[in-house]
């Protein structure tokens, strides 16, 4: 007997489940846009080369791709070594290139400063496990067109807004440059061309320790002068503490020899936050060796966490050299990406408290015509209505409207009047 799953990495949602995850949605949507983002839609395919222009990073191994019209049995076994003379479209693997391209394409009918909401799936051909599927909704906003730390500003007060929206008390955004990261480098005595690798290891600091760090720097045959001295400073017991914004603090998880301009732009940021939020104690937390590993990241970093996991629920940062591939010239751009996955795991089931959500239980002997006329009466009140035929199991049915997320019921007999129908709490 065939499957009846789901390909791996995919899901099915239940009711209940489908109106939790609109609920968050909506509640993502809502804030985002008080916050002056618009949102746009793009195509689930994109053309093969541009998915695959090396501003994908690893992602770009993970992309789906869609074989070429036309293909025969010769043709595809005279190609199988080359992806690129099989394929000419792959779906999206992130939310980010899609966007390049859309601000490349409709740039004459956008602001200088552009906003953008998206908020879609995306598919990578992950190996699935808890956590990582092969389908997954990205909820991304980006500003293109604006080189100054307002931009980041705008992205992590609305992004902090939307933690609150939700009731998720106690997430904190973790913040790094990239420049001081390559400052730090160079200070220890790491090579330029040696800098890449020794980013990717150290991206792994959470996963195997500061020994796993030095050692696997040391395996990868850097400079030995340099990984002493990043050793060092690695495990000073201080180096690894999150530390509230603030000019001291920062300082402080440096090494000497990093530029007061990039200290300075971190802190700028913390205060403005600040500010928005009317708050001293921002939940901003320097990490001075956060990476994020695209390589396409060229400035601030952020990774949003929550005390309740262990993994990151969201992050982003800015990468104003990625439209520029389109264009032929650089544009400013820098993002911000809500895990929505995760985030909904965290997000209690809730109720629409926008509207009742009333079931009606009608006697078998109740004529269609009533029935459907009572049903139009709630829904005119602004009820949401679904009709039940009474059943023996009465407790059965009841519970079965409440797990997807009807509040009330109430029974209908033959010539009842609509108006005097009283809807009662389920549960």
């Amino acid at each position: 007997m065939p499957s009846v799953n789901p390909p791996r990495g995919m899901r099915d949602f239940l009711p209940a489940d489908k109106a939790r995850r609109e609920r968050v949605l909506a509640v993502i949507r809502d804030r985002y846009r008080a916050h002056g983002f618009d949102e746009i839609e793009t195509p689930v395919v994109e053309d093969y080369e541009r998915l695959h222009a090396g501003i994908g990073g690893d992602n770009e191994k993970l992309a789906f791709n869609v074989l070429r019209r036309g293909l025969d049995a010769e043709s595809i076994r005279d190609a199988a070594a080359d992806p690129a003379a099989l394929s000419d479209l792959g779906l999206r693997y992130d939310l980010t290139v899609p966007l390049a391209r859309f601000y490349a394409t409709n740039r004459a009918q956008l602001p200088s400063v552009f906003r953008a909401i998206q908020i879609a799936p995306v598919w990578r051909a992950e190996r699935p496990q808890k956590g990582r599927y092969r389908q997954f909704v990205q909820c991304d906003i980006d500003i293109i067109g604006d080189a100054t730390p307002r931009a980041e500003v705008e992205l992590l007060t609305a992004s902090l807004d939307v933690l609150d929206a939700l009731g998720l008390e106690g997430g904190t955004i973790r913040i790094n440059d990239r420049r001081a990261l390559d400052a730090m480098l160079a200070v220890f005595g790491f090579a330029d061309t040696d800098r890449a690798g020794v980013l990717i290891t150290i991206d792994k600091l959470d996963k195997i320790g500061p020994a796993g760090v030095v050692a696997e720097l040391r395996e990868r045959g850097a400079d030995e002068s340099a990984v002493a001295a990043f050793e060092t400073f690695l495990t000073r017991p201080q180096t690894r503490e999150y530390l509230p914004f603030g000019e001291a603090q920062i300082r402080k998880a440096l090494p000497e020899g990093v530029s007061h301009d990039i200290v300075a732009h971190l802190v700028g940021i913390g205060e403005a936050v600040a500010a928005a939020r009317g708050e001293v104690d921002v939940p901003l937390h320097f990490d001075p060796f956060l990476v994020r590993g695209m390589g396409y990241y060229t400035g601030t970093i952020y990774e949003l966490a929550h005390p309740s996991v262990t993994y990151s629920l969201g992050g982003g940062g800015r990468y104003d050299g990625m439209i520029g591939r389109f264009l032929g010239q650089d544009v400013p751009a820098v993002g911000f990406s809500i895990g929505f996955e995760r985030i909904v795991d965290l997000v209690g089931a809730g109720e629409d408290a926008a509207s009742a959500a009333v079931v009606l239980i009608a006697d078998r002997d109740v004529p269609l015509a009533e029935l459907a006329a009572h049903k139009a009466f709630f829904v005119g009140q602004g009820a949401r209505v679904r009709l039940e035929q009474r059943t023996k199991n009465l407790k059965g049915l009841l519970e079965r409207s409440a797990a997807d997320g009807y509040t009330s019921f109430a029974t209908v007999s033959v010539g009842a009047e609509s108006a005097s129908i009283e809807p009662r709490p389920l549960g």
